[in-house]
This record gives C-alpha cells, structure tokens and sequence, in this order.
C-alpha cells in the first residue's frame, strides 16, 4: 500500500511569524513545521483489483497470450498486485528477472542502440527501422522470464516492446497516460483507455 501520515501541532497565539513562511531548504516543507508534530493516524492507500482480472489473466494465458505488467508503483506494490491478479505466483519475487525495475532492466539488456553504429539512441521511435537493443541474448532471457517491471519510466517500457518485436512477438500493449504513448505506438496494437490523455489516445490504434 501507498501510506501517508496525517500528523499535527498545537500552536501558541503569535507563534511562528515569519516562520511560516521560511521553507526549509530544497523542500516545500515550513521550518516551524519540520518537528514536535504528533502523529494522529497512518492512512493505507490500495488500488482495488476488479473481480473479473485474475480470470481475464489466467484466459489470456491459456490463449498463449503473456500477460506483463509494466506499472511506475515500487517493486513490492508491483509484486503484489501482480500476484492478485494472477501474473505472478507466489515464492516468483525470488527468481532472477521475474521482476525488476525499470532503470535495472534498461541496463541489463545495454538500453536501445542504433543497428549499426551500436551507439545508444536518445530520441526513441525517431527512426524504428534503426533501432535495437544492445544485448539480445539477455533480451531472450527477459522474454521468457519477466513479468513485472517496477518503476518503469518510458523508455523502459518503449525498449521492452521494442525487444519482443525484434525477437517476433506480436505485441499489444494498454496504457492511459503520455507515459505511455511511446509504447502504445512501438507496439504492434496499442489500446488506450478511453478516460486516459489526449496524447495517449492519439498513438493508439484502439480506445477502448
């Protein structure tokens, strides 16, 4: 779960002054208010797993299509999710590349690269036919072992479907913010969800 504190402090008549308005430095947070807080309650914040998931999961397995989650939560909200909804099994957090966060993945397969230069490519899906990924005979092992990537930012997950295709998956790939649009355009179908950006709807083939 996501947590947030909810804490306060009693103040005298005239207290504080000008301290209320000096931040402490390189944050958002009021010197008067860095301490002597008293802690009231510690809320738990949980997104709710649809009843018909876990079953939608476990159809698209038998149809032999690889269910993958790619979410921005940390690594132990992804994986638990992930188990909820039927991706991972329980005792998988233990096995090598099942699950891994973005910046690691990106590293462990030498990021995305242009095909003859070897050189790592900034600006992804400038030119598709140019790109590939730098070690892809650790691209193989990620096929066939990941299924939950953590703290991915875009281009982790735009390198993810640029992997699968070279190695000649057909991959469709859902998603709802502009995060997602790199991805949603690399893949061989992107659904974007109907309450998702502009930006998102706009590299998709499908709204749904």
């Amino acid at each position: 779960m996501r947590t947030i504190a909810f804490t306060y402090k009693d103040l005298q008549e005239n207290q504080g002054g000008k301290n209320h308005e000096e931040l402490i430095k390189g944050s958002k947070i009021a010197v008067i208010e860095e301490s002597d807080l008293t802690l009231i309650c510690i809320a738990g914040i949980k997104d709710i797993i649809r009843e018909e998931v876990p079953d939608a999961v476990k159809q698209c397995n038998k149809a032999g299509v690889r269910v993958r989650m790619v979410t921005g939560d940390n690594k132990i909200t992804a994986m638990a999710i992930a188990k909820e909804c039927g991706i991972m099994d329980e005792g998988e957090e233990n096995e090598e590349c099942v699950c891994m966060e973005g910046p690691e993945f990106y590293k462990y397969v030498g990021g995305l690269v242009h095909k003859k230069t070897k050189e790592e490519i900034v600006i992804m899906g400038k030119d598709s036919k140019s790109e590939t990924i730098g070690d892809m005979e650790k691209m193989k092992i990620i096929r066939n072992k990941l299924k939950v990537l953590a703290r991915s930012r875009p281009n982790d997950k735009y390198l993810l479907v640029t992997g699968l295709r070279l190695l000649g998956d057909i991959v469709a790939v859902t998603g709802d913010g502009t995060n997602d649009a790199p991805a949603l355009r690399r893949a061989d179908v992107g659904f974007a969800m109907k309450t998702g950006t502009q930006v998102a709807h706009s590299a998709a083939a499908i709204i749904i």
